[in-house]
């Protein structure tokens, strides 16, 4: 059964150890130094419950593969095979007819006070008090289709904030398409919702794609929706917190620095103003944070899995013995994919590498081993990589294609995307094909051998 609100996934990380209450006093601007800590040590979420406002703040939701399964209720053995399916059977969101748990408080006008809810500054160099995990919501005003993604929002005022929406992103694209019919975009913000709608922002998906019907594909039921109250949206019913909005296209500041999924710092640029029409909420509404930036950290491995299916869906469609995907949450997660196969042919994973390069997921470095190596072990993989292959012979340098996004190592990451190129090199670390190699030396039938000693 599908997780009923945010916080049922709440208790279910507490009941697998998960999860922690913090329960002494934590200022918001020490909560980044507590999340990078409980990320270096692949530690659990943690619930800052007195940090200086009425709201406890949860922060870390989504900072571990393990966390990322329990969202999925799946294991490694079948987690891309469950995402797979749901993406091949997405189904259609409802509207609730009741009363919604996310309108249990209403404010708007005058009352309207952003700055009530813990919102961190998560490091010095900032641009500001940042919400990080939350979603906007947003429709095509020409079509109508609406699209979930997540967003950075800098808050300037008690009712005003500036975000980030590259023109390649929908909501960017909504907001071009807005600007040139001269209708006021609005959307909403959400924050604290089934962890599987997070994920779902991550789906590699077109611009008609209903993102509500591939959410509750991989839920494997309707994700239940109510109207806004000032905009023509519909939100998840059981969102702990709501923020509407409306976009003065017109106006702009200068928005961020923020450390990115890079690792590194961008620079501040210019981003419209969005203006609070209202904030609904649940009473006593769990707050989120979400920590960016140097990997690995909640992004990355929001990104990881969705990754993964979305580009082992499309590869397989052409090579259909490639086994399993590996895309590294430690490189940023699109910059760096082991892929394993069952090569047909002489030259069939050097095919891959290429198209691999000509994807979407556009990754820097691409690594093809045999099906006996185990994709998400560095270890097995730079076996394969160290014994399985000869630089001069197996490796595959291509320049002047479409960079990653955001990769500081370009010539001028400054320059519009269209215009940014890079290399990217592939590496074929399986054993030549048709040809004898060395046996591996291993110990048969130790995988099944018992020793329960060593789970004491």
């Amino acid at each position: 059964m599908p997780y009923r609100d945010f916080r049922q996934f709440l208790d279910v990380l507490r009941q697998h150890g998960e999860l922690i209450d913090v329960n002494r006093p934590i200022a918001l601007s020490d909560v980044g130094k507590a999340m990078k800590q409980s990320y270096r040590r692949q530690g659990p979420a943690i619930v800052f419950n007195q940090n200086g406002t009425a709201f406890p703040l949860v922060a870390g939701v989504y900072s571990t593969r393990s966390k990322a399964l329990l969202a999925f209720q799946a294991d490694e053995k079948t987690i891309l095979e469950k995402v797979l399916a749901g993406l091949d059977n997405p189904i259609a969101p409802v509207i609730s007819k009741d009363a919604a748990p996310c309108h249990e408080v209403l404010i708007e006008g005058d009352e309207i006070d952003i700055s009530r809810f813990p919102i961190p500054t998560y490091s010095p160099k900032d641009g500001g008090p940042y919400i990080t995990p939350g979603i906007v919501v947003s429709k095509d005003p020409e079509t109508g289709i609406p699209d979930i993604g997540h967003y950075r929002f800098l808050i300037l005022g008690k009712d005003t904030f500036s975000f980030s929406a590259q023109p390649n992103h929908r909501f960017g694209k909504h907001l071009a398409k807005c600007l040139k019919m001269g209708v006021t975009p609005r959307a909403a913000l959400i924050i604290g919702v089934d962890p599987i709608l997070a994920y779902t922002c991550q789906v590699q998906a077109t611009d008609t794609t209903n993102d509500w019907e591939v959410a509750g594909g991989l839920r494997g039921a309707p994700v239940e929706l109510t109207r806004c109250k000032t905009c023509d949206l519909e939100v998840p019913a059981t969102a702990e917190v709501v923020i509407e909005f409306e976009v003065d296209m017109a106006k702009t500041v200068m928005e961020g620095p923020l450390g990115e999924y890079t690792g590194y710092y961008t620079p501040p640029s210019l981003k419209p103003v969005g203006r609070i029409t209202a904030i609904t909420h649940r009473r006593n509404p769990i707050f989120q944070g979400l920590l960016t930036g140097k990997p690995v950290t909640e992004n990355h491995i929001l990104k990881q899995i969705p990754f993964e299916a979305s580009f082992l869906k499309v590869l397989k469609r052409q090579f259909p013995t490639i086994e399993a995907v590996s895309v590294r949450a430690s490189a940023g997660v699109s910059f760096y994919v082991v892929i394993s196969m069952a090569q047909r042919f002489a030259g069939e994973a050097r095919q891959v590498i290429l198209a691999a390069m000509a994807s979407n997921i556009r990754p820097k470095w691409t690594i093809i081993v045999d099906p006996d190596i185990d994709v998400h072990s560095s270890a097995e993989v730079e076996w394969a990589m160290a014994f399985r292959a000869q630089p001069a012979e197996d490796a595959i340098i291509v320049e002047r294609i479409p960079s990653g996004p955001s990769d500081p190592s370009i010539d001028d990451p400054t320059k519009p995307r269209p215009m940014r190129t890079a290399s990217a090199i592939g590496i074929d670390a399986t054993r030549p094909f048709g040809k004898p190699f060395s046996e591996v030396a291993d110990v048969p039938g130790w995988e099944d051998f018992e020793m329960p000693e060593l789970d004491q």
